[in-house]
């Protein structure tokens, strides 16, 4: 029953995050830091995961449909793939291996030095003052960051194509509008949503809570990434289920 005591103590956590901040002006001012963290910082990576994995979606495409299927699936597939799965899972995964474990480790730091303790002396709302920037910058941030990816590797797949002669250009965007839905990107947009508030929320928790010294923030960390990830792939299965039947 472990498990139930966890959900309630971050279910108490989310409750005192998300109270009124005591001065706006600080929480604009710690928004802005927490959207250069989770956005800007962000964007190399995102960047380069997105043009090497349109780009090899393009090439096995390419391969498996060897000449008995039409050229313009390729790029059908590349979208598809990109809008539905890619960039709204696999990227909000791999900001929980960056962005949650500093999350986790900086507050997990403060809490082992009694940073936190010394801002509940002091009648400061230690959780909305350290979490709720964390959690608005990531809801907000992480959907720009989902159609940066959608846009790169699209158009890296886009032209790998055209490069290597697998896929005319004019045959590749027929591809892109065949069977074209809005609801795809408002459905993998809504999913972002939900992930990018799953890894703040998660790793802050973990880093709120650590008690001991350097080695459990450590732990605090890997715990922190390993947690999110398993819960934005149950929350995936949930939300595909319900948005798509």
């Amino acid at each position: 029953m472990r498990w139930m005591y966890h959900i309630g103590r971050y279910m108490r956590l989310l409750i005192r995050s998300f109270r009124k901040p005591e001065k706006l002006s600080v929480f604009k001012d710690l928004l802005l830091m927490e959207l250069e963290s989770i956005g800007l910082q962000s964007l190399g990576i995102v960047a380069l995961l997105s043009i090497f994995m349109g780009a090899v979606i393009c090439l096995q495409t390419a391969h498996q449909i060897g000449g008995w299927i039409p050229i313009y699936t390729i790029g059908f597939t590349v979208r598809q793939t990109m809008i539905l799965e890619f960039s709204p899972t696999l990227i909000p995964v791999i900001l929980a291996g960056k962005v949650g474990s500093n999350i986790a480790s900086q507050i997990g730091t403060m809490r082992v030095t009694e940073q936190i303790d010394a801002l509940d002396i002091m009648g400061v709302n230690s959780a909305g003052y350290l979490i709720l920037p964390k959690v608005v910058a990531g809801v907000f941030i992480v959907p720009f960051l989902v159609v940066f990816s959608m846009v790169l590797g699209v158009g890296a797949g886009a032209w790998i194509g055209v490069a290597t002669g697998l896929s005319p250009l004019a045959d590749f965007e027929y591809g892109m509008q065949v069977d074209f839905r809005v609801f795809d990107v408002v459905y993998a947009l809504t999913k972002t949503i939900v992930f990018g508030f799953i890894l703040t929320s998660v790793s802050a928790y973990h880093g709120y809570f650590v008690e001991g010294g350097a080695l459990e923030v450590g732990k605090s960390s890997t715990k922190a990434v390993v947690w999110s990830v398993v819960i934005i792939m149950v929350s995936n299965l949930v939300l595909t289920q319900m948005l798509l039947n």
